[in-house]
């Protein structure tokens, strides 16, 4: 994963974002190894679902978990995978694929 740090990307409220791939991080942020496992368990869902589809299903879910009171990011599938499991380094090593699949169901 190439990292580039930019002040342009990401957003404001964010700290890092995931795209393509390659990971834009705010000058001032410090890379923890648990923030680039999140990042790098996007990548994983990114290539099992041939990138596109990825995009679309994370715009879709998000426009879906909108009405959940400014929650919708917090309860996308692929955030409650990657939040859930960003601080076991290994688990990258014995995902399924498709295991964002499990964290579709909303809470």
């Amino acid at each position: 994963m190439k990292i580039i740090r930019t002040k342009y990307l990401p957003p404001k409220n964010y700290d890092a974002i995931n795209i393509l791939g390659f990971l834009f991080v705010h000058p001032g942020v410090k890379l923890t190894k648990e923030i680039i496992n999140h990042e790098r368990i996007h990548t994983r869902q990114m290539l099992e679902m041939l990138i596109l589809p990825f995009y679309l299903w994370y715009v879709i879910e998000w426009l879906i978990r909108l009405p959940m009171a400014g929650r919708a990011y917090m309860n996308l599938s692929f955030e409650r995978e990657a939040y859930g499991n960003m601080n076991n380094l290994n688990y990258l090593s014995h995902r399924r694929p498709f295991a964002w699949i499990r964290y579709l169901k909303g809470k």
